[in-house]
Protein backbone atom coordinates (compact mmCIF):
# COMPACT_ATOMS: atom_id res chain seq x y z
CA UNK A 1 0.00 0.00 0.00
CA UNK A 2 1.43 3.62 -1.13
CA UNK A 3 1.29 6.41 1.18
CA UNK A 4 3.47 9.17 2.07
CA UNK A 5 2.67 12.02 4.62
CA UNK A 6 2.73 15.61 4.32
CA UNK A 7 6.07 16.08 6.42
CA UNK A 8 7.65 13.47 3.41
CA UNK A 9 6.25 15.61 0.39
CA UNK A 10 7.70 18.64 1.83
CA UNK A 11 11.26 17.37 2.29
CA UNK A 12 11.41 15.70 -1.26
CA UNK A 13 9.36 17.96 -3.42
CA UNK A 14 9.50 21.81 -1.72
CA UNK A 15 8.31 23.57 -4.78
CA UNK A 16 4.82 21.94 -4.13
CA UNK A 17 4.44 23.46 -1.29
CA UNK A 18 2.83 26.76 -1.70
CA UNK A 19 0.44 24.22 -3.15
CA UNK A 20 0.05 21.99 0.52
CA UNK A 21 -0.66 25.08 2.02
CA UNK A 22 -4.29 25.34 0.44
CA UNK A 23 -5.02 22.28 3.02
CA UNK A 24 -4.67 24.61 5.69
CA UNK A 25 -7.34 26.53 4.48
CA UNK A 26 -9.72 24.70 6.44
CA UNK A 27 -8.70 26.59 9.81
CA UNK A 28 -9.97 29.82 8.21
CA UNK A 29 -13.45 28.22 7.59
CA UNK A 30 -16.65 28.75 10.08
CA UNK A 31 -16.81 26.67 13.02
CA UNK A 32 -20.70 26.63 13.21
CA UNK A 33 -23.17 24.75 11.04
CA UNK A 34 -25.16 27.85 10.32
CA UNK A 35 -22.79 29.86 8.94
CA UNK A 36 -21.17 26.48 7.11
CA UNK A 37 -24.85 25.87 5.76
CA UNK A 38 -24.75 29.44 4.50
CA UNK A 39 -21.16 29.17 2.58
CA UNK A 40 -22.15 25.96 1.04
CA UNK A 41 -25.22 28.00 -0.63
CA UNK A 42 -23.09 31.40 -0.82
CA UNK A 43 -20.14 29.94 -2.79
CA UNK A 44 -22.04 27.74 -5.63
CA UNK A 45 -24.31 31.17 -5.72
CA UNK A 46 -20.94 33.40 -6.66
CA UNK A 47 -19.23 31.24 -8.94
CA UNK A 48 -22.16 31.16 -10.64
CA UNK A 49 -22.57 34.78 -10.90
CA UNK A 50 -19.19 35.13 -11.87
CA UNK A 51 -19.01 32.52 -14.64
CA UNK A 52 -22.39 33.95 -15.97
CA UNK A 53 -21.48 37.49 -15.76
CA UNK A 54 -17.95 36.60 -17.86
CA UNK A 55 -19.73 34.57 -20.49
CA UNK A 56 -22.34 37.80 -21.24
CA UNK A 57 -19.41 39.77 -21.38
CA UNK A 58 -17.26 37.93 -23.43
CA UNK A 59 -20.38 36.90 -25.43
CA UNK A 60 -23.57 39.22 -25.60
CA UNK A 61 -22.74 42.41 -24.66
CA UNK A 62 -19.34 42.30 -26.92
CA UNK A 63 -21.49 41.08 -29.81
CA UNK A 64 -24.06 43.54 -29.42
CA UNK A 65 -21.72 46.51 -28.89
CA UNK A 66 -19.85 45.45 -32.06
CA UNK A 67 -22.81 45.43 -33.94
CA UNK A 68 -24.03 48.63 -32.55
CA UNK A 69 -21.25 50.79 -33.31
CA UNK A 70 -20.81 48.89 -36.59
CA UNK A 71 -24.57 50.16 -37.87
CA UNK A 72 -24.17 53.33 -37.13
CA UNK A 73 -20.34 53.64 -38.59
CA UNK A 74 -21.80 52.44 -41.60
CA UNK A 75 -24.62 54.72 -41.60
CA UNK A 76 -22.03 57.50 -41.68
CA UNK A 77 -19.89 55.76 -44.02
CA UNK A 78 -23.08 55.80 -46.46
CA UNK A 79 -23.92 59.42 -46.05
CA UNK A 80 -20.28 60.58 -46.50
CA UNK A 81 -19.49 58.97 -49.46
CA UNK A 82 -22.92 60.09 -51.02
CA UNK A 83 -22.09 63.62 -50.09
CA UNK A 84 -18.23 63.07 -51.97
CA UNK A 85 -19.99 61.30 -55.38
CA UNK A 86 -23.04 64.64 -54.94
CA UNK A 87 -20.82 67.66 -53.65
CA UNK A 88 -19.00 68.21 -57.28
CA UNK A 89 -22.10 67.79 -59.27
CA UNK A 90 -24.52 69.37 -57.45
CA UNK A 91 -23.98 71.01 -53.98
CA UNK A 92 -27.21 71.87 -53.52
CA UNK A 93 -28.33 68.61 -53.09
CA UNK A 94 -26.70 67.82 -50.25
CA UNK A 95 -29.21 69.64 -47.98
CA UNK A 96 -32.57 67.66 -48.84
CA UNK A 97 -30.42 64.45 -49.05
CA UNK A 98 -29.04 64.87 -45.68
CA UNK A 99 -32.33 65.72 -44.32
CA UNK A 100 -33.79 62.02 -46.10
CA UNK A 101 -30.59 60.09 -44.56
CA UNK A 102 -31.97 61.50 -40.64
CA UNK A 103 -35.44 60.39 -41.54
CA UNK A 104 -34.31 56.85 -42.82
CA UNK A 105 -32.01 56.57 -39.72
CA UNK A 106 -32.20 58.89 -36.90
CA UNK A 107 -29.31 60.44 -36.85
CA UNK A 108 -28.63 64.22 -37.45
CA UNK A 109 -26.12 64.84 -40.16
CA UNK A 110 -24.40 68.13 -41.10
CA UNK A 111 -21.90 69.17 -43.81
CA UNK A 112 -19.44 72.18 -43.95
CA UNK A 113 -17.64 72.51 -46.94
CA UNK A 114 -14.05 73.33 -47.14
CA UNK A 115 -13.41 72.37 -43.56
CA UNK A 116 -10.77 70.43 -41.84
CA UNK A 117 -10.61 68.43 -38.56
CA UNK A 118 -7.69 69.20 -36.34
CA UNK A 119 -4.92 66.64 -35.39
CA UNK A 120 -6.56 64.32 -32.86
CA UNK A 121 -5.17 61.24 -30.57
CA UNK A 122 -7.17 57.98 -31.20
CA UNK A 123 -6.19 56.77 -27.51
CA UNK A 124 -7.82 59.60 -26.14
CA UNK A 125 -11.49 58.54 -28.07
CA UNK A 126 -10.86 55.07 -26.83
CA UNK A 127 -10.50 55.91 -23.17
CA UNK A 128 -13.65 58.14 -23.53
CA UNK A 129 -15.77 56.24 -25.94
CA UNK A 130 -14.44 52.92 -25.89
CA UNK A 131 -12.52 51.55 -28.52
CA UNK A 132 -15.44 49.14 -30.19
CA UNK A 133 -17.07 52.43 -31.35
CA UNK A 134 -13.17 54.05 -32.39
CA UNK A 135 -13.03 50.44 -34.33
CA UNK A 136 -15.97 50.51 -35.94
CA UNK A 137 -15.60 54.06 -37.37
CA UNK A 138 -11.86 53.58 -38.52
CA UNK A 139 -13.00 50.41 -40.47
CA UNK A 140 -15.98 51.74 -42.04
CA UNK A 141 -15.12 55.13 -42.74
CA UNK A 142 -11.59 54.60 -43.61
CA UNK A 143 -11.05 58.68 -43.47
CA UNK A 144 -10.10 60.84 -40.47
CA UNK A 145 -12.38 61.27 -37.55
CA UNK A 146 -13.17 62.43 -34.50
CA UNK A 147 -15.73 62.39 -31.36
CA UNK A 148 -16.89 64.85 -28.41
CA UNK A 149 -19.77 65.59 -26.46
CA UNK A 150 -22.40 67.60 -27.67
CA UNK A 151 -24.37 70.01 -24.67
CA UNK A 152 -26.41 67.45 -24.65
CA UNK A 153 -25.04 64.13 -22.26
CA UNK A 154 -27.26 61.96 -24.35
CA UNK A 155 -25.64 63.17 -27.80
CA UNK A 156 -22.20 61.99 -28.98
CA UNK A 157 -20.67 64.48 -32.09
CA UNK A 158 -19.02 62.54 -34.58
CA UNK A 159 -16.92 64.43 -37.29
CA UNK A 160 -15.85 62.67 -40.40
CA UNK A 161 -13.14 64.44 -42.71
CA UNK A 162 -13.96 63.97 -46.49
CA UNK A 163 -12.21 65.84 -49.75
CA UNK A 164 -14.85 68.05 -49.43
CA UNK A 165 -15.52 69.40 -46.11
CA UNK A 166 -16.75 67.98 -42.88
CA UNK A 167 -19.44 66.01 -41.88
CA UNK A 168 -21.23 65.75 -38.02
CA UNK A 169 -23.58 63.53 -37.17
CA UNK A 170 -25.64 63.67 -33.88
CA UNK A 171 -25.81 60.36 -32.27
CA UNK A 172 -27.98 59.39 -29.75
CA UNK A 173 -25.99 57.70 -27.18
CA UNK A 174 -28.58 54.74 -26.67
CA UNK A 175 -27.83 53.85 -30.65
CA UNK A 176 -24.39 53.00 -29.43
CA UNK A 177 -24.24 51.93 -25.83
CA UNK A 178 -26.68 49.37 -24.45
CA UNK A 179 -28.00 49.57 -20.80
CA UNK A 180 -28.98 46.12 -20.61
CA UNK A 181 -25.35 45.30 -18.78
CA UNK A 182 -26.57 47.44 -15.84
CA UNK A 183 -30.04 45.69 -15.64
CA UNK A 184 -28.59 41.97 -16.00
CA UNK A 185 -25.92 42.91 -12.99
CA UNK A 186 -29.08 44.79 -11.04
CA UNK A 187 -31.58 41.74 -11.46
CA UNK A 188 -28.71 39.03 -10.89
CA UNK A 189 -27.20 40.96 -7.84
CA UNK A 190 -30.95 41.58 -6.32
CA UNK A 191 -32.42 37.92 -7.03
CA UNK A 192 -28.94 36.93 -4.94
CA UNK A 193 -29.45 38.93 -2.07
CA UNK A 194 -33.42 37.66 -2.09
CA UNK A 195 -32.12 34.22 -2.19
CA UNK A 196 -29.61 34.69 0.16
CA UNK A 197 -31.97 35.63 2.18
CA UNK A 198 -34.75 33.60 2.07
CA UNK A 199 -31.38 30.83 2.48
CA UNK A 200 -30.64 32.44 5.58
CA UNK A 201 -33.57 31.88 7.43
CA UNK A 202 -34.43 28.52 6.19
CA UNK A 203 -31.05 27.68 7.69
CA UNK A 204 -31.94 29.42 10.82
CA UNK A 205 -35.28 27.43 11.18
CA UNK A 206 -33.23 24.13 10.46
CA UNK A 207 -30.04 25.33 13.11
CA UNK A 208 -32.38 26.07 15.59
CA UNK A 209 -33.32 22.28 16.69
CA UNK A 210 -29.53 21.21 16.66
CA UNK A 211 -28.56 24.55 18.97
CA UNK A 212 -31.54 23.90 21.69
CA UNK A 213 -30.66 20.28 21.22
CA UNK A 214 -26.91 20.89 22.37
CA UNK A 215 -28.31 23.57 24.60
CA UNK A 216 -30.44 20.71 26.48
CA UNK A 217 -27.76 18.17 26.77
CA UNK A 218 -25.31 20.49 27.80
CA UNK A 219 -27.81 21.40 30.61
CA UNK A 220 -28.57 17.93 31.36
CA UNK A 221 -24.71 17.05 31.63
CA UNK A 222 -24.31 19.69 34.49
CA UNK A 223 -27.47 18.14 36.49
CA UNK A 224 -29.15 21.25 35.49
CA UNK A 225 -33.34 20.48 35.06
CA UNK A 226 -34.75 20.24 30.99
CA UNK A 227 -37.83 19.98 30.28
CA UNK A 228 -39.00 18.22 27.39
CA UNK A 229 -37.29 18.95 23.96
CA UNK A 230 -39.41 20.00 21.74
CA UNK A 231 -39.41 17.43 18.00
CA UNK A 232 -38.99 20.09 15.10
CA UNK A 233 -36.95 20.90 12.07
CA UNK A 234 -35.48 17.75 10.27
CA UNK A 235 -36.35 13.73 10.47
CA UNK A 236 -32.97 13.01 11.91
CA UNK A 237 -32.62 16.23 13.66
CA UNK A 238 -36.38 15.32 15.25
CA UNK A 239 -35.00 11.67 16.09
CA UNK A 240 -32.19 13.04 17.59
CA UNK A 241 -34.21 14.75 19.72
CA UNK A 242 -36.50 11.97 20.49
CA UNK A 243 -33.27 9.54 21.22
CA UNK A 244 -32.20 12.21 23.64
CA UNK A 245 -35.45 12.38 25.69
CA UNK A 246 -35.55 8.55 26.28
CA UNK A 247 -32.05 8.69 26.90
CA UNK A 248 -32.22 11.75 29.70
CA UNK A 249 -35.42 9.28 31.14
CA UNK A 250 -33.52 6.09 31.26
CA UNK A 251 -30.70 7.82 32.84
CA UNK A 252 -32.90 9.33 35.40
CA UNK A 253 -34.76 6.09 36.36
CA UNK A 254 -31.16 4.69 36.49
CA UNK A 255 -30.58 7.57 38.73
CA UNK A 256 -33.45 7.15 40.61
CA UNK A 257 -33.34 3.75 41.29
CA UNK A 258 -29.34 3.89 42.69
CA UNK A 259 -30.52 6.04 45.47
CA UNK A 260 -33.39 3.79 46.71
CA UNK A 261 -31.16 1.31 46.57
CA UNK A 262 -28.66 3.14 48.63
CA UNK A 263 -30.94 4.22 51.20
CA UNK A 264 -31.90 0.40 51.43
CA UNK A 265 -28.28 -0.40 52.06
CA UNK A 266 -27.73 2.49 54.34
CA UNK A 267 -30.41 1.27 56.31
CA UNK A 268 -30.18 -2.55 56.63
CA UNK A 269 -26.02 -1.73 57.47
CA UNK A 270 -26.69 1.01 60.45
CA UNK A 271 -29.24 -1.40 62.13
CA UNK A 272 -26.08 -4.11 62.85
CA UNK A 273 -23.85 -1.03 63.44
CA UNK A 274 -26.39 -0.11 65.75
CA UNK A 275 -26.48 -3.19 67.77
CA UNK A 276 -22.33 -3.26 67.95
CA UNK A 277 -22.64 -0.04 69.38
CA UNK A 278 -25.61 -0.82 71.38
CA UNK A 279 -23.19 -4.44 72.85
CA UNK A 280 -20.08 -2.60 73.23
CA UNK A 281 -21.73 0.12 75.68
CA UNK A 282 -22.91 -3.19 77.66
CA UNK A 283 -19.53 -4.74 78.00
CA UNK A 284 -18.80 -2.16 80.70
CA UNK A 285 -14.92 -1.70 82.07
CA UNK A 286 -13.53 -3.98 79.72
CA UNK A 287 -10.06 -3.03 77.73
CA UNK A 288 -11.32 -3.75 74.75
CA UNK A 289 -14.00 -1.49 74.57
CA UNK A 290 -12.48 1.35 73.41
CA UNK A 291 -10.93 -0.41 70.46
CA UNK A 292 -14.41 -1.72 69.39
CA UNK A 293 -15.56 1.81 69.80
CA UNK A 294 -13.06 3.05 67.11
CA UNK A 295 -13.67 0.17 64.99
CA UNK A 296 -17.19 1.73 64.89
CA UNK A 297 -16.98 5.02 64.25
CA UNK A 298 -14.58 4.02 61.36
CA UNK A 299 -16.26 1.52 59.75
CA UNK A 300 -19.34 4.59 60.43
CA UNK A 301 -17.14 6.88 58.86
CA UNK A 302 -16.32 4.87 55.98
CA UNK A 303 -20.25 3.98 55.15
CA UNK A 304 -20.95 7.55 54.99
CA UNK A 305 -17.97 8.22 52.65
CA UNK A 306 -19.23 5.42 50.30
CA UNK A 307 -22.66 6.33 50.59
CA UNK A 308 -21.86 10.17 49.76
CA UNK A 309 -19.77 9.49 46.83
CA UNK A 310 -22.00 6.64 45.39
CA UNK A 311 -25.23 8.29 45.08
CA UNK A 312 -23.73 12.01 43.80
CA UNK A 313 -25.28 15.12 44.68
CA UNK A 314 -29.10 13.61 44.26
CA UNK A 315 -31.75 16.04 43.03
CA UNK A 316 -30.24 19.68 44.23
CA UNK A 317 -31.07 22.40 41.74
CA UNK A 318 -28.44 25.07 40.15
CA UNK A 319 -29.22 28.95 41.55
CA UNK A 320 -27.41 32.13 41.38
CA UNK A 321 -24.57 31.28 44.48
CA UNK A 322 -21.96 33.73 45.17
CA UNK A 323 -18.92 31.86 46.27
CA UNK A 324 -17.39 34.75 48.88
CA UNK A 325 -19.81 33.90 51.78
CA UNK A 326 -19.44 30.22 51.49
CA UNK A 327 -15.96 30.40 51.08
CA UNK A 328 -15.96 32.87 54.71
CA UNK A 329 -18.21 30.26 55.79
CA UNK A 330 -15.57 27.26 55.50
CA UNK A 331 -12.72 29.75 57.11
CA UNK A 332 -15.22 30.37 59.98
CA UNK A 333 -15.61 26.12 60.48
CA UNK A 334 -11.97 25.56 60.00
CA UNK A 335 -11.19 28.46 62.61
CA UNK A 336 -13.12 27.04 65.26
CA UNK A 337 -11.92 23.92 64.74
CA UNK A 338 -8.05 22.20 65.45
CA UNK A 339 -6.91 25.11 62.70
CA UNK A 340 -7.01 27.56 64.35
CA UNK A 341 -3.38 28.74 64.03
CA UNK A 342 -3.72 28.60 60.71
CA UNK A 343 -3.39 32.02 58.15
CA UNK A 344 -6.82 31.90 55.60
CA UNK A 345 -6.79 34.56 53.25
CA UNK A 346 -9.30 35.99 50.70
CA UNK A 347 -8.44 37.55 47.47
CA UNK A 348 -11.01 38.51 45.26
CA UNK A 349 -10.81 39.97 41.71
CA UNK A 350 -13.82 43.40 41.00
CA UNK A 351 -15.19 41.29 38.14
CA UNK A 352 -16.41 38.12 40.17
CA UNK A 353 -20.08 38.08 40.88
CA UNK A 354 -22.57 35.02 41.35
CA UNK A 355 -22.05 31.81 39.38
CA UNK A 356 -24.97 29.32 38.28
CA UNK A 357 -24.21 26.49 40.76
CA UNK A 358 -25.65 23.90 43.35
CA UNK A 359 -24.63 25.42 47.04
CA UNK A 360 -24.43 22.15 48.91
CA UNK A 361 -22.02 20.57 45.94
CA UNK A 362 -20.07 23.42 46.06
CA UNK A 363 -19.67 23.84 49.72
CA UNK A 364 -18.74 20.39 49.66
CA UNK A 365 -15.90 19.99 46.94
CA UNK A 366 -14.26 23.60 48.38
CA UNK A 367 -14.27 21.99 52.12
CA UNK A 368 -12.63 19.07 51.16
CA UNK A 369 -9.92 21.07 49.41
CA UNK A 370 -9.64 23.71 52.27
CA UNK A 371 -9.42 21.15 55.15
CA UNK A 372 -6.96 19.14 53.01
CA UNK A 373 -4.93 22.30 52.88
CA UNK A 374 -5.35 23.40 56.29
CA UNK A 375 -4.36 19.78 57.57
CA UNK A 376 -0.78 20.17 56.15
CA UNK A 377 -0.28 24.02 55.53
CA UNK A 378 0.22 26.58 57.72
CA UNK A 379 -0.79 29.19 55.28
CA UNK A 380 -3.91 29.29 52.80
CA UNK A 381 -4.50 31.82 50.05
CA UNK A 382 -7.70 31.43 47.83
CA UNK A 383 -8.32 33.68 45.04
CA UNK A 384 -11.31 34.38 42.87
CA UNK A 385 -10.72 35.93 39.31
CA UNK A 386 -12.51 36.00 35.91
CA UNK A 387 -10.58 34.67 32.68
CA UNK A 388 -12.97 35.13 29.78
CA UNK A 389 -15.68 33.03 29.84
CA UNK A 390 -14.78 30.97 33.05
CA UNK A 391 -14.06 32.06 37.06
CA UNK A 392 -10.90 30.64 38.55
CA UNK A 393 -10.86 29.57 42.14
CA UNK A 394 -6.99 28.82 43.15
CA UNK A 395 -6.56 27.87 46.37
CA UNK A 396 -2.60 27.92 47.78
CA UNK A 397 -1.32 26.52 50.55
CA UNK A 398 2.55 26.02 51.47
CA UNK A 399 2.70 22.31 52.45
CA UNK A 400 4.57 19.18 51.29
CA UNK A 401 2.47 19.09 47.93
CA UNK A 402 1.74 16.14 45.78
CA UNK A 403 4.36 14.67 43.75
CA UNK A 404 3.72 15.62 40.08
CA UNK A 405 3.79 12.08 38.90
CA UNK A 406 0.84 10.98 41.20
CA UNK A 407 -1.60 13.90 40.65
CA UNK A 408 -3.78 11.95 38.57
CA UNK A 409 -3.65 9.08 40.45
CA UNK A 410 -4.94 11.05 43.25
CA UNK A 411 -8.11 11.76 41.37
CA UNK A 412 -8.88 7.97 41.67
CA UNK A 413 -11.53 6.55 44.09
CA UNK A 414 -10.42 5.08 47.15
CA UNK A 415 -6.64 6.02 46.45
CA UNK A 416 -4.41 6.79 49.36
CA UNK A 417 -0.85 8.54 49.59
CA UNK A 418 0.07 5.58 52.44
CA UNK A 419 3.30 5.94 52.03
CA UNK A 420 3.24 9.87 53.44
CA UNK A 421 0.31 9.87 55.28
CA UNK A 422 -1.60 8.01 57.66
CA UNK A 423 -5.59 8.19 57.25
CA UNK A 424 -6.16 10.57 59.70
CA UNK A 425 -4.69 13.28 57.06
CA UNK A 426 -6.03 12.29 53.83
CA UNK A 427 -7.56 14.66 51.54
CA UNK A 428 -10.92 16.05 52.36
CA UNK A 429 -13.68 14.94 55.19
CA UNK A 430 -13.90 12.31 52.74
CA UNK A 431 -10.28 11.44 53.20
CA UNK A 432 -10.14 8.57 55.99
CA UNK A 433 -10.76 6.29 52.55
CA UNK A 434 -9.62 8.25 49.64
CA UNK A 435 -12.43 9.97 48.47
CA UNK A 436 -12.00 13.32 48.97
CA UNK A 437 -10.44 14.67 45.64
CA UNK A 438 -12.71 12.25 43.74
CA UNK A 439 -15.72 14.01 45.13
CA UNK A 440 -13.91 17.38 44.24
CA UNK A 441 -13.76 16.74 40.59
CA UNK A 442 -16.85 14.94 40.16
CA UNK A 443 -19.02 17.93 41.87
CA UNK A 444 -16.36 20.48 39.57
CA UNK A 445 -17.04 18.40 36.35
CA UNK A 446 -20.53 18.28 36.62
CA UNK A 447 -20.42 21.74 36.81
CA UNK A 448 -19.24 21.64 33.47
CA UNK A 449 -15.49 22.74 34.97
CA UNK A 450 -12.28 21.27 35.06
CA UNK A 451 -9.80 20.81 38.22
CA UNK A 452 -6.07 20.56 38.30
CA UNK A 453 -2.93 20.72 40.43
CA UNK A 454 0.07 22.41 40.33
CA UNK A 455 3.12 23.36 42.51
CA UNK A 456 3.12 26.18 44.66
CA UNK A 457 6.45 28.65 45.18
CA UNK A 458 8.12 28.07 46.73
CA UNK A 459 7.04 24.95 47.89
CA UNK A 460 3.34 23.60 48.28
CA UNK A 461 0.07 22.88 45.89
CA UNK A 462 -2.32 24.91 44.05
CA UNK A 463 -5.60 23.63 43.17
CA UNK A 464 -7.07 25.51 40.34
CA UNK A 465 -10.92 25.21 39.60
CA UNK A 466 -12.43 26.56 36.56
CA UNK A 467 -16.25 26.96 36.26
CA UNK A 468 -18.14 28.12 33.20
CA UNK A 469 -20.09 31.54 33.89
Amino acid sequence: MFSISIKGIRKRWPQIIPWLDLFRIKKYLPKNLYARSLMIIVTPMIILQIVTTYIFFEQHWNILSRRLSGSVAGEIAFVLSQIEQTHPRDPGAIGPMLIDAESATGVAFAFTPDEILPNVEPGNAMETYGDTLVSALAERLRRPFRLRDAEDDRIIVIEAQSSDGVLRAWVNRKRIFTSTTYVFVLWMVGTSLLLFGIASVFMRNQVRPIRRLAEAAERFGKGQPVGEVKLEGATEVRRAALEFSHMRERITRQLQQRMEMLAGVSHDLRTPLTRLKLSVELLGAHPDQEPMRQDILEMEKMLNAYLAFVKGEGRELSTETDLLPMIDGIFSTLRRGPYQDRHLLLHVGDDVGPLLVKPEAMRRCLNNILQNAARHAQRIDVTLSRQGGFQIIEIRDTGPGIPAAMREEIFRPFFRLEAARTPRTLIGEEGGVGLGLTIARDIVRGHGGEISLSDNVPHGLVVTIRLPL
